[in-house]
């Protein structure tokens, strides 16, 4: 009789995740817009899941920062890195270094 139960529930269970859709990340979602487009990360850094290829800042992909890095170098700049703060918002800001933080760690 359990047995029953556990086969019906996990049956259940299945169903409930294959019917609920997925919610987006919409803070990564953003964080690859700004990444791509208004901050232009991309035109320095490379980043597989950016499809960027350049070699002006680090390879991020092999530097794998975690958010609080990310967030201190696009915050305050870094090297020839300049500072985003005043351009991007704290949102914008943290949702950049999400996207970064979260894409390579894949």
């Amino acid at each position: 009789m359990k047995k029953k139960y556990y086969i019906f529930f996990k049956s259940i269970l299945f169903l409930i995740l294959l019917i609920l859709p997925v919610k987006a990340d919409e803070k990564f979602k953003l964080g690859k817009e700004l990444f791509l487009i208004k901050a232009n990360c991309a035109s320095c850094h490379t980043l597989a899941d950016a499809d960027s290829e350049e070699q002006i800042g680090p390879n991020l992909d092999m530097l794998k920062p975690n958010m609080m890095r990310v967030l201190n170098a696009v915050t305050m700049g870094i090297g020839v890195m300049p500072a985003y703060e005043g351009q991007l918002s704290y949102e914008e800001i943290e949702a950049v270094s999400y996207y970064v933080s979260k894409s390579t760690k894949k």
